[in-house]
């Protein structure tokens, strides 16, 4: 296998670090702290590309926090200048793993995504049930063939084995410098088991999710000759005309998780389900014929909406009593036109 060396003077230069900001501060641009950088950045990337260069880099501590959306998530925010580090890296190695990614993986990846993957499973439920073939003692045209092996990996990112991941990425990577930034990233982590985990919210463990997982990829589609596989993340399905085929399949994969990347299947969201019942991906329960968004995803978009109506409630209000203060008699309904 081919792998790549004399990386890290690449990653250093101040045009990777350039367009590093420039990703890191997309979306962001009305932020306090990326005003800040910008407003300085030569300054500030001419620092962070002589501490890269000679190896004084140490990144910040991650600042934690629980979301809502709509399961409770615990995510680890980079400070800034360490989000523009985690680009840099990834501008440089992301392109050689793109190439050995197989297909068939939709998370953070360039045109791919969540429409992309419902798109690949519609192509994939065609050709197990062979257009839609009925059962015997099918009672809509919505009970065809065939069944899924509907999978997920046991608090993936909080049991990634660091050691094994580093010796996955050495397999293309052979740039000492590069390798140490890697691993001083992966450490800046308040691990719950020592050297096991990377934290939720990290360009960077986006990437080696896709990465250590890639392991799995190659062995469900090169030794277990699986046509029809599908991964987002840690979420995976294969798809099957033969229960008792995916039955073998999921037996198989545990151990190989078990022995290889000390993962395993979440016992309770790892079945195999008929087709027919619907199969839950990418948010939401796909039928042969049709599509239904998850009721939960539904409840967030309501309690989005309400949330942001209740906003502009309180924005007109606040306009009303700024001009109703200062004597121009604009009227409600104006408002509400504007």
């Amino acid at each position: 296998m081919k792998t790549h060396n004399k990386l890290f003077k690449k990653l250093c230069s101040l045009e990777n670090l350039r367009l590093a900001f420039k990703k890191s501060m997309k979306g962001k641009t009305k932020k306090w702290y990326v005003q800040e950088f910008e407003s300085n950045q030569q300054n500030e990337l001419t620092k962070l590309k002589i501490e890269l260069q000679t190896q004084t880099y140490k990144p910040k501590p991650l600042k934690r926090f629980v979301i809502k959306d709509p399961k409770t998530r615990v995510i680890h925010a980079s400070a800034f200048r360490d989000r523009v580090v985690h680009h840099a890296i990834c501008n440089i190695i992301e392109p050689i793993f793109e190439k050995i990614f197989v297909f068939d993986t939709y998370a953070n990846r360039k045109k791919k995504g969540v429409h992309a993957g419902l798109k690949r499973f519609d192509e994939f439920k065609r050709k197990v049930s062979r257009v839609g073939e009925l059962l015997r003692d099918a009672k809509d045209n919505n009970m065809v063939v065939g069944y899924a092996l509907k999978a997920d990996i046991k608090h993936y990112f909080d049991t990634v084995n660091n050691e094994i991941l580093m010796k996955i990425i050495s397999k293309k990577i052979n740039d000492y410098k590069v390798l140490q930034l890697i691993e001083a990233v992966l450490n800046n982590h308040d691990f719950k088991i020592q050297g096991k985990g990377m934290p939720l919210g990290n360009l960077t463990s986006q990437f080696f999710a896709n990465v250590y997982l890639s392991e799995l990829d190659y062995y469900i589609k090169h030794n277990l000759k699986a046509k029809y596989y599908i991964r987002y993340v840690d979420d995976f399905l294969i798809l099957h005309r033969s229960k008792e085929k995916l039955m073998l399949y999921k037996w198989l994969i545990n151990n190989f998780l078990k022995q290889k990347l000390k993962l395993e299947l979440h016992p309770e969201k790892s079945k195999i389900i008929p087709l027919y019942h619907g199969i839950t991906l990418l948010g939401f329960r796909v039928f042969y014929h049709y599509k239904l968004p998850k009721k939960s995803n539904i409840r967030n978009f309501e309690r989005r909406l309400n949330s942001f109506y209740t906003l502009t409630n309180r924005e007109r209000e606040s306009i009303l009593k700024k001009f109703s203060k200062d004597g121009s008699g604009i009227s409600c309904t104006e408002i509400h036109i504007r």
